[in-house]
């Protein structure tokens, strides 16, 4: 007989599905006492877990560190045997069982009490030890596993996995987290280039940003313009004030009306009042002006609308930033 993996995955994400809906209402008076707990920490969050509810342990203090609540995973077995020196009494620790009855937790659990430090529980039996022993419990019960044994954690370090998503999300906004703190816990790939760049890293400066005068006829600025390979120029005066710019765009509308490329001045066929922007804007902000105005390229100013610099989208795609 053969197998029909389609549905059964379908059951398990059916499944799980259920057992995240019902979380709905535990995000309750406990939930907002926990964050409470942690936004007042001055020292850092301590996650603790056996198994596969260490592994889901260690996810949540990751996403909880990445988000402005700083925090660690120290697995229960290794604390009983020295690791429980790196909890102080200004930390608050977030320990997962799903039963509630980890030995190892357990273990550990009467030191942590000792030192005065808050304790969360995320368990799936409220009447359990390590729930009636914690400082605030959490309910992440579930139903039925996704597994058909019952046996294998499925729903429930799913379960585990999205109260730990609320608690760090809910510290995210109580914190007013910003993407340029994300940006700045997360300084490698795209994702810090996106949100840490500014003009200033990647525009052409000095004689590699394209500008010709005014009185300039077209073929001069079609050659400053491939000499400068940006494919526009800026048109400045003699004090270097933008008073336009030239794009290949501009050129094929040119060519459409048949003007003398020799002999016509460049500010008679510019276009005026361009986008400019500042050095200090970040590059995710002009590639997001570049895509809402259709345009290939910008020219970087002052306060006083003297060009300091010009970028095009190839600078933006060769830093990372698109």
């Amino acid at each position: 007989m053969q197998t029909d993996f389609k549905k059964l995955g379908l059951a398990v994400i059916e499944t799980e599905l259920a057992a995240v809906n019902k979380l709905k209402s535990r995000i309750d008076d406990n939930f907002a006492r926990a964050c409470e707990l942690m936004l007042d920490c001055e020292g850092r969050i301590v996650v603790t877990g056996m198994g596969k509810s260490g592994h889901i342990g260690g996810k949540i203090a990751a996403t909880l560190a990445s988000t402005g609540s700083p925090a660690f995973f120290v697995h229960p077995g290794e604390a009983s045997h020295g690791d429980l020196g790196m909890i102080t009494t200004k930390d608050v620790v977030i320990a997962l069982s799903n039963s509630g009855n980890t030995a190892e937790i357990l273990t550990i659990v009467p030191i942590i009490k000792r030192l005065g430090v808050p304790l969360i529980s995320m368990t799936g039996s409220p009447g359990s030890p390590l729930a009636t022993e914690a400082t605030i419990n959490l309910n992440v019960s579930v139903e039925n596993e996704a597994c058909p044994l019952g046996l294998a954690p499925t729903s429930s370090t799913t379960v585990a996995l999205v109260m730990g998503d609320a608690l760090a999300v809910a510290l995210l906004e109580a914190r007013g987290f910003t993407e340029e703190d994300f940006a700045l816990s997360h300084p490698g790939g795209s994702l810090g280039r996106r949100l840490l760049l500014h003009v200033s890293d990647i525009m052409h400066t000095g004689k590699d940003a394209p500008r010709i005068a005014p009185e300039a006829s077209i073929s001069e600025a079609l050659l400053e313009m491939s000499s400068k390979g940006m494919g526009m120029t800026a048109i400045v005066d003699h004090s270097g004030t933008v008073l336009g710019i030239y794009t290949d765009g501009d050129l094929r509308r040119t060519l459409d009306k048949k003007i003398d490329l020799q002999h016509t001045r460049i500010d008679q066929v510019m276009t005026r009042n361009c986008k400019t922007v500042d050095a200090h804007d970040l590059a995710a902000e002009v590639l997001k002006l570049m895509e809402d105005h259709k345009i290939n390229g910008a020219l970087v100013t002052d306060a006083d609308n003297r060009l300091v610099g010009a970028l095009n989208m190839h600078d933006l795609l060769r830093a990372g930033v698109m």
